[in-house]
């Protein structure tokens, strides 16, 4: 029997899952909506993943957990290794990549930036406070137009003239493509336009000061997007590679991880977690001024983890 890997990665739109072997081949992959329930989210994509390996012949002996939360979920799975989606996604594009510079991510809410020199991350930067040029941006804008999101990009590279959109706030963003379609602009202008902007936009602030260097690569949700691929290196000047399984790059570095943690954390992992329920419940703690806001999860009524706590006093002790 095959020793496997499997990470996780559960953001706020998608919760993305892979398994993988020694050698770092993935044998299984899963993209799911969290649809506002990362616990559910993490179910779904487990039982996806098991039903495409052979449990005989494959046996998950660490589970990695990264993504915005990765600590509920890491709970819920009893992960080897809990890793923030920077260093996740850092390891598993410099596995596929060693040459790497520069990897561009523009996910469902959020985008960042990480810079590498020699296979480490030197330097990153993220935007969490706007969804302005992320997937949920696109995916509105899509559902305004009548248009698939999926078709954005085909139909973007249709444009010869594409629109000026100005795409630095979502609410100026929508404002700005009803006047343009009210004033007569070719739909696919426009299209084009709005992946202009999400480049532009991405380039002008999460990418302001970093040395964006060659070889990029793109990755999350949006780098499927051929459109916005286009005028990023347009505006780059400079190629860009998107990696077919680059949406899933936070759960492979989460998996790689698992893979290098100590042998001696490794143990059989446990599919059937639909057999236990788990909730979560907050505590504010009154043992000092910070009254720190305390996560606690509960696996059938047992406590399993918490966190939150900004000193000892606050500490809840788990037993294991």
């Amino acid at each position: 029997m095959s020793n496997a890997f499997l990470g996780i990665d559960t953001g706020s739109i998608s919760t993305k899952g892979v398994i993988i072997l020694p050698d770092g081949t993935i044998v299984a992959r899963s993209y799911l909506w969290t649809e506002g329930n990362p616990t559910d989210a993490a179910r779904r994509v487990v039982e996806d993943l098991q039903s495409q390996i052979n449990t005989e012949e494959i046996s998950v002996v660490a589970v990695g957990a990264t993504g915005s939360a990765r600590r509920l979920v890491g709970s819920i799975l009893d992960a080897t290794v809990v890793k923030n989606e920077i260093t996740a996604h850092a390891v598993g594009t410099t596995h596929l990549h060693p040459d790497v510079r520069t990897i561009l991510e523009i996910g469902g809410q959020d985008s960042k930036i990480i810079c590498v020199e020699n296979g480490i991350a030197t330097d990153y930067a993220m935007n969490t406070l706007c969804a302005a040029g992320t997937g949920s941006f696109l995916s509105s804008q899509a559902h305004r137009l009548g248009v698939e999101v999926e078709e954005f990009g085909p139909i973007a590279l249709t444009s010869k003239k594409p629109a000026n959109i100005a795409a630095r706030c979502t609410v100026f963003a929508e404002s700005d493509l009803v006047h343009k379609l009210q004033v007569g602009y070719p739909r696919e202008d426009v299209i084009a336009g709005l992946c202009k902007a999400v480049a532009t936009n991405y380039l002008n602030n999460v990418g302001k000061g970093k040395r964006i260097q060659s070889p990029i690569v793109f990755q999350g949700g949006v780098s499927k997007n051929v459109g916005v691929v286009h005028f990023f290196e347009e505006a780059l000047n400079q190629p860009v590679l998107v990696d077919p399984d680059g949406h899933l790059m936070g759960a492979y570095g989460a998996a790689l991880l698992a893979a290098d943690a100590p042998a001696s954390k490794r143990k059989p992992f446990n599919f059937d977690i639909s057999d236990f329920e788990f909730t979560t419940r907050e505590v504010i703690c009154q043992k000092c001024a910070n009254h720190c806001e305390i996560v606690c999860v509960y696996k059938d009524d047992a406590l399993i983890d918490a966190w939150g706590n900004r000193c000892d006093k606050g500490a809840i002790k788990v037993k294991k």
